[in-house]
């Protein structure tokens, strides 16, 4: 039964809760008058009304959260510097008790959904961090419509929560999450390094050369954390084209990047990205003898395309990490981001729209889910490969390229430069309808990315 406590009997809202079979006590409180007609009736219905309520309320305020008043919208002239959901988060972060509540996110399904109208709007703006690369810097270079700010992604199947930098934080605390790939690796890199510095400052710790920030390591004194990027554009080892040397890039397809291998055990999460390289003209070797080419005319090799290529270096890039790696790293694969010209790259217009596609206006097809498809079957491939290892190498694909199809409006397109219309529209003018304005749909990418190492870590 609900007894009062000896030391809190002037206290008449102060209560201690007995064990009494199925607790079917009653309260012994001034509460309710001596002369209630039915006291034991009223005490009872409250009592058992609030314990059949009270599942409710905690599903209904866990999955579906009310929306902020219209009045807390941020302005489109002034972003937040800091937004997050929880400025105060436990340490360490606190997991789910209900078995419910863990399956649900262990089965979400990320690749479906659509995108939905969003007042929150980032966690960042173009100037609060300083780690953006020039050339993604949209809101700096004057680009007039920041609707494209305005966008969450909505799964068919569950909720998808707002990046929280704190909780971020707290599982990378003493660990170290490395991103290595291309330049679509690093443009994921500058977003998370942006939503996190909304709750705490980034220490540039290294950098090699001012390359456009191809190798790079951050550290987050408050929970000493650390998030590097390594410029890996094959992830396997690969000589570039240059302008004294030939004109094609060379694969070696049976090892990795060293560049990045030779610091794989100072790292706990690694997230790779690869594929827009693999169009270029490229020869390609393994165990020292040439395989083929791409697009290599004068040359007398012969034409092999580059999906095997492509396969082929994900296949290596994960076998090694798994043969090194004996003491647990989580190894998550960022799949294709596909691009959005219409039309040619230097004319006005080539990646025009404003708003995401809608429901079967854009269809996953053709290249971009030829990529995709490699990229996750080697994923599972390799998960299936590693057998009982799986507690020390966890593999997960980071499947990014439907919701990516759907945001034609993400790209700088002319405004990779500054003010590029300043002087009116030119005849010509230089666009990227490939990378991802920063704020902008990438951040969408880390929101996800956390949901998959909390769930890993779970495992």
């Amino acid at each position: 039964m609900l007894e009062k406590h000896k030391d809190d009997r002037k206290s008449p809202g102060a209560w201690r809760a007995t064990k009494d079979g199925f607790g079917n006590g009653t309260p012994t409180s001034s509460f309710f008058p001596k002369d209630h007609p039915f006291p034991f009736l009223t005490r009872k219905f409250l009592q058992w009304t609030f314990y059949l309520l009270l599942p409710f309320i905690v599903f209904r305020f866990y999955f579906y959260p009310s929306p902020p008043p219209s009045h807390l919208a941020i302005p489109l002239s002034s972003l937040p510097l800091n937004s997050s959901p929880s400025s105060s988060s436990s340490f360490p972060p606190q997991l789910p008790e209900e078995e419910g509540i863990l399956s649900k996110e262990t089965a979400c399904d990320y690749t479906q959904g659509k995108w939905v109208p969003d007042k929150m709007g980032p966690l960042y703006n173009g100037t609060t961090c300083g780690t953006i690369k020039d050339g993604q810097n949209c809101m700096s270079h004057g680009r007039p419509d920041l609707g494209f700010l305005y966008w969450r992604w909505q799964p068919q199947e569950c909720q998808l929560p707002r990046f929280d930098p704190n909780e971020f934080l707290q599982f990378f605390a003493d660990r170290h999450i490395a991103f290595v790939g291309d330049s679509m690796a690093r443009n994921q890199l500058e977003s998370l390094v942006c939503m996190v510095s909304s709750v705490s400052p980034p220490n540039l710790v290294y950098k090699n050369g001012d390359d456009d920030n191809k190798f790079r390591r951050w550290h987050f004194a408050s929970h000493n954390a650390s998030v590097s990027i390594y410029w890996s554009p094959f992830l396997v080892k690969g000589v570039e084209k240059s302008k004294n040397g030939p004109d094609h890039n060379e694969l070696y397809l049976d090892r990795i990047d060293e560049r990045w291998g030779k610091d794989l055990d100072g790292i706990d999460t690694i997230v790779l990205s690869i594929g827009h390289w693999f169009l270029h003209p490229a020869v390609y070797l393994d165990d020292g003898k040439v395989l083929g080419c791409h697009y290599c005319p004068g040359l007398n090799h012969t034409e092999i395309g580059f999906y095997d290529v492509l396969r082929k270096a994900v296949r290596t890039t994960l076998n090694t990490i798994s043969d090194r790696r004996g003491d647990g790293i989580d190894v998550i694969l960022t799949t294709f981001s596909p691009s959005h010209f219409e039309g040619d790259w230097d004319k006005f217009g080539a990646c025009p729209k404003t708003e995401p596609y809608g429901e079967g206006e854009k269809l996953l097809e053709g290249m971009d889910a030829d990529m995709r498809k490699i990229e996750v079957e080697e994923v599972e491939s390799a998960r299936l490969g590693i057998g009982g290892n799986q507690k020390k190498v966890r593999l997960e694909a980071l499947d990014v390229t439907r919701l990516s199809l759907m945001r034609p409006d993400g790209h700088p397109g002319p405004y990779m430069y500054p003010f590029p219309f300043a002087n009116g529209v030119g005849e010509r003018v230089q666009n990227d309808c490939v990378h991802w304005c920063l704020p902008g749909p990438v951040d969408t990418w880390n929101q996800i990315l956390l949901q998959v190492i909390k769930r890993l870590r779970r495992q």
